[in-house]
């Protein structure tokens, strides 16, 4: 599966709305959709929010594994300092 279906599987499949995973990413929903059509590629500090929001491995977001679990050690993603 890809990340454009994936990202929309999970938002969809836990009945989120573009608005909200936009806001949750700071980013307009015009902005967001593009996300999720391939128009724009992932940066990898929204792949971690979004990993960390989801609570799934960014692998699984990414397509690398049929297992959402994300490693037992993983630790949430910090900003330092950016806008969230």
């Amino acid at each position: 599966m890809e990340i454009e279906e994936r990202m929309r599987q999970l938002r969809k499949d836990r009945n989120y709305t573009l608005k909200q995973l936009a806001q949750l990413l700071n980013t307009s929903i015009q902005y967001y959709q593009k996300y999720e059509k391939g128009l724009h590629p992932l940066p990898v500090d929204r792949l971690y929010q979004l990993a960390d929001f989801y609570q799934v491995s960014a692998d699984y977001i990414l397509g690398r594994t049929e297992d959402p679990t994300p490693p037992k050690d993983a630790k949430p993603y910090e900003t330092k300092g950016k806008a969230k």
